[in-house]
C-alpha cells in the first residue's frame, strides 16, 4: 500500500546540508535518525534527496524511492514510520 503525506515545511541550509524546519522539527530529526539507523541510509544519500527536494521536503521518501535510495519495501516502511509518528 502507498501513503502520501503532505507536511508544509521549508529548508535551511547549514554547512551545505539542507534540514527542514517545521512546526515539529524533532519529527523530521527523528524522520531522519529513523532513515540512518534503522534503514541504514548513509547520510550522503539523505542530504542528496533533501537538496533535490527544494521546498518540498515532504516529498523526501519518494524522492529517495526516485533516486534509487530505497526499495518499495523501505519506502511502506517509511511511509508507516511518519503515520505511527
Amino acid at each position: 500500500m502507498l501513503h502520501i503525506l503532505i507536511f508544509p515545511v521549508t529548508l535551511i541550509n547549514t554547512r551545505s546540508h539542507f534540514f527542514p524546519m517545521t512546526p515539529q522539527p524533532s519529527r523530521w530529526t527523528n524522520l531522519i535518525e529513523f532513515l540512518q539507523v534503522e534503514l541504514a541510509l548513509p547520510k550522503a544519500a539523505i542530504a542528496l534527496a533533501l537538496k533535490h527536494c527544494e521546498q518540498k521536503v515532504n516529498l523526501l521518501p519518494v524522492v529517495l524511492w526516485q533516486y534509487g535510495l530505497v526499495t518499495t519495501k523501505q519506502l511502506d516502511q517509511i511511509f508507516d514510520w511518519l503515520e505511527a509518528s
